[in-house]
């Protein structure tokens, strides 16, 4: 780890002065402060949410952090929900556009700090922490996990830590300072597991962007827990997650179960809950907080391979039965057609069906394997075509390619290969 969080700042600051919209939105270069900001607007929906998990009080009376801040773009619009807003960052060229961002909001605060450690902070002195598009960067494992540790120590007991990281599986490639290290899900848990934290979301297993949610819990809380006598909690509904009703196709993106629960124990989560789903285990990725009438949402991925008919939902806490069972009807899914789902620049992000670079960015569902891909620009077959995997539910895969040299300016069209099946053409617009 010697040299590295050096290595990280000079990259980092070396980005912000080239441009720093660009490298902390993925978006285009060149971005005006309006498009920008708009661009924090997604990431924040996968934060407030979490918020309701904390105890009642005024977000004056509430204190956050966020880790990789950046240029400010998220602790903006993060700020009116405390009282008090911090943010670290490795890169002190980013700090200092930050609180120029921030000038306008005395409780927000951003620091530059080693880009291994929240050494700054006191212990327990966090409701929530938060970090987006960060832990995808950093090129050592040692390093996360450092961060992770960091984490349970500033935040305050009961406190909640929402965080995105890279969960695809591993490959030989050697991380640098913008493709980081991988770690996926299981892992993930296992470390909060071991650090005593109770795990309430992890959402996005074997994607890119794993997002999880952790509550601290007191130091010895895993081995204090015990299983119920009864049932604590009674089952108020179940069904599809994406339609919430009782049929769910056996694989693809629909293929996942929400059950409805009330009077779940404060402590349960997904750390010691198992889902079997016909027998098989299934994948619990969310369970969210209590509502108005004191019912919980838990969404649970169907097992690989689960057969058709009717399945028994099982749900166990701490091996012991947490509710009555559902019953779901498990239908075959419709057949698999590859779709092109989008045609963008490979470095301008946000031109979609046009590209300035004449680096093309593909994404294409229900691919299953991608060994037999191919593509043509009005007719010309494209060399070097590169892709990689995003979420398997989907079998959504990100290709890559270069225009030929012979293909100009104007209009043209891409033609994609699936072994011997070849999708409609999409358009193009080359600048």
């Amino acid at each position: 780890m010697a040299g590295l969080p050096e290595q990280m700042r000079d990259d980092w600051n070396r980005r912000a002065e080239e441009d720093a919209h660009y490298y902390v939105a993925f978006g285009r270069r060149g971005q005006d402060e309006a498009e920008f900001l708009e661009t924090a607007a997604d990431v924040v929906r996968y934060l407030e949410p979490e918020l309701r998990r904390l105890p009642p009080a005024p977000p004056r009376a509430r204190r956050a952090l966020e880790i990789g801040c950046g240029p400010g773009r998220l602790m903006l619009p993060m700020s009116r929900h405390f009282g008090e807003i911090h943010g670290v960052d490795v890169s002190d060229r980013m700090i200092a556009l930050a609180r120029e961002r921030l000038a306008a909001v005395p409780h927000a605060h951003a620091h530059h700090t080693s880009g291994a450690d929240l050494a700054p902070f006191a212990d327990d002195s966090f409701d929530f922490v938060y970090s987006y598009a960060v832990f995808q960067h950093i090129p050592s494992r040692e390093i996360v996990f450092q961060y992770l540790e960091e984490c349970r120590r500033v935040l305050k007991t009961g406190g909640i830590l929402r965080c995105q990281i890279n969960g695809l599986p591993q490959t030989a490639a050697l991380p640098n300072t913008w493709e980081g290290v991988r770690i996926e899900a299981r892992e993930a848990a296992d470390f909060a597991l071991r650090n005593d934290f109770q795990v309430l979301a992890l959402e996005g297993a074997g994607t890119q962007y794993l997002w999880t949610t952790w509550r601290k819990r007191p130091r010895g809380w895993r081995d204090s827990l015990r299983p119920p006598e009864t049932p604590p909690a009674r089952l108020r509904g179940f069904g599809n997650t994406y339609t919430g009703e009782p049929l769910v196709p056996s694989r693809g993106r629909y293929a996942c179960v929400s059950l409805w629960m009330e009077g779940l124990p404060r402590e349960c989560g997904l750390n010691h809950l198992e889902v079997r789903i016909g027998g098989q285990p299934g994948m619990p990725s969310y369970l969210g907080p209590p509502v108005w009438d004191g019912v919980s949402q838990l969404n649970v991925a169907l097992p690989a391979g689960a057969g058709d008919g009717l399945a028994r939902v099982e749900t166990l806490w701490l091996g012991r039965r947490l509710c009555e069972d559902a019953w779901i009807r498990i239908v075959p899914p419709g057949p698999a057609v590859p779709l092109l789902y989008s045609v963008a620049d490979g470095v301008n992000l946000v031109l979609k069906g046009r590209t300035a670079s004449r680096l093309v960015k593909l994404t294409l569902e229900e691919i299953g394997d991608p060994s037999g891909l191919g593509a043509a620009v009005d007719g010309l077959p494209v060399e070097g075509l590169e892709w990689f995997p995003v979420d398997a539910s989907t079998e959504r895969y990100e290709v890559n390619f270069r225009l030929p040299e012979s293909i100009g300016p104007g209009r043209h069209a891409i033609q994609v290969r699936l072994g011997r099946r070849t999708m409609a053409p999409a358009p193009i617009e080359v600048l």
